[in-house]
């Protein structure tokens, strides 16, 4: 694909920080729908490098088990880590998966649903790359739970081990668990852990 003459591709070094305004981000996003971005809230711009094969499968796996069990309860929308969220803080985060009750995404305008949906998914996971910094990970994290996020789940096969967020209790880590339920947020859902590991 051509570079139009308008456009130049920009290499940022990661001690160089960009501070965007929400509008800034969502034309910037918009120009560069190929790359993986992130916006904190204090406008910070984050690109993150695509993920490697096996972590790409492994979160497809995932992803692919939330779907079946949403597509037969039908009870609200799953989205995959290409899915922007405007979060109440401000950010805007991309977790690898997503889900939200009908109930909540219904209340957004239909303009709502098709930009970077200003909601806090009700459930979010985030699948640990071989690139990523757990530290950041576990900031994200308590960012999704401080902003309504009712369950979050950190997924980490380098030491096998999920990091369960939920609101108003403990975070809780489980040692290479096979299974993890949906609890109350994701009734009767079960994702099955034994291919991630």
């Amino acid at each position: 694909m051509g570079l139009s003459s308008s456009t130049l591709p920009v290499n940022i070094p990661s001690t160089v920080q960009l501070i965007v305004t929400p509008e800034q981000f969502m034309e910037i996003a918009i120009a560069n729908r190929d790359l993986k971005l992130e916006r904190t809230a204090t406008g910070e711009l984050i690109v993150m490098p695509p993920t490697g094969s096996d972590t790409g499968s492994k979160n497809s796996d995932i992803n692919g088990q939330l779907w079946l069990w949403n597509h037969q309860t039908k009870l609200g929308k799953t989205f995959d880590s290409s899915t922007g969220f405007h979060l109440p803080n401000g950010a805007d985060r991309s977790p690898d998966a997503a889900w939200i009750c009908h109930q909540r995404w219904q209340q957004l305008t239909p303009e709502q649903q098709q930009s970077f949906a200003p909601i806090s998914p009700d459930f979010v996971l985030e699948l640990r790359s071989k690139t990523d910094s757990l530290n950041v990970l576990q900031e994200k994290m308590q960012e999704y739970i401080e902003n309504g996020v009712r369950l979050g789940w950190l997924i980490d096969r380098k030491h096998q081990t999920v990091t369960i967020y939920r609101q108003n209790q403990n975070i809780e880590i489980v040692q290479q668990p096979l299974s993890l339920s949906g609890e109350n947020v994701l009734p009767g859902f079960i994702l099955d852990l034994t291919e991630i590991w």
